[in-house]
């Protein structure tokens, strides 16, 4: 069992290294076009979202490349325009920007926990397709990614976080209400999801229960997204019952932890 594990290892990390000379590659093409890429992603609490954003940037530049995770709003920045203090965070020529949660904290966390009013979350529900349309016109790549995990999977990263000393700066009081409001932010998602697919910067859904699994397939579908030279497409095989397109039109969604 123990070489298996060790067999299994390496080839994640063979597989994670193939793809990361494919970003490589990739943002040698953002940064000589002067492209714009902003990467969102969104999940539950413990859905690995540090996780995978580490894996993409770990051999990029860091001079061209930004990761965006924003503490809870000032008392100015509350009396802002709600997009204001993220329009402030987005790429520049050249720039791949990552939000490790973003705008759509008003749709989850916010919602659920009554951070916001109704009035606010209806109003964000009603803008926030028109905003993503504008970054598009404006020519930035929006792509965005929800990350799903099981209620059992949570459970058992959330009591992780505890035992864990190198885990400690993540727990947060939201954590402690994860569990507890679990269907509560299962209905938030699925308005979430279905309300904002808008067809500039459609919703790609990854089932995150394994990381690995999901490190590897939520890279390959970014890199399939993106045209730059040399391409080595026979790396870019996604498995789809990992990563799921989100429909736009269609009534029947992908499966979804209940």
């Amino acid at each position: 069992m123990h070489k298996k594990l060790i067999k299994e290892e390496k080839h994640y990390d063979d597989e994670l290294r193939l793809l990361q000379i494919e970003l490589v590659k990739l943002q040698s093409e953002v940064i000589k076009n002067g492209a714009r890429i902003l990467v969102i992603f969104e999940g539950r609490d413990t859905a690995g979202k540090d996780g995978v954003i580490k894996c993409i940037t770990e051999h990029l530049s860091p001079r061209d490349t930004r990761v965006v995770a924003l503490n809870k709003p000032s008392t100015r920045e509350e009396g802002e325009w709600y997009f204001q203090r993220y329009v402030a965070q987005l790429p520049s020529s050249g720039e791949i920007t990552l939000f490790n949660r973003s705008w759509y904290n008003r749709a989850g966390v916010e919602k659920v926990m009554d951070f916001c009013t109704p009035a606010q979350y209806d109003q964000f529900m009603k803008s926030v397709n028109t905003f993503e349309s504008l970054l598009v016109d404006s020519g930035i790549q929006v792509i965005k990614y929800y990350l799903d995990i099981t209620k059992a999977e949570q459970a058992i990263r959330l009591k992780s976080r505890e035992i864990d000393p190198l885990k400690q700066w993540k727990i947060s009081p939201i954590d402690q209400q994860a569990q507890k409001k679990w269907l509560a932010y299962s209905k938030a998602r699925d308005a979430m999801l279905l309300r904002t697919n808008c067809i500039s910067a459609p919703w790609t859904v990854v089932d995150a229960n394994d990381k690995k699994l999901a490190h590897l397939n939520l890279i390959r579908n970014l890199l399939s997204n993106m045209s730059y030279p040399n391409k080595d497409r026979k790396l870019l095989k996604i498995d789809p019952s990992i990563v799921k397109n989100w429909p736009s039109t269609s009534k029947k969604l992908p499966p979804l932890a209940p």
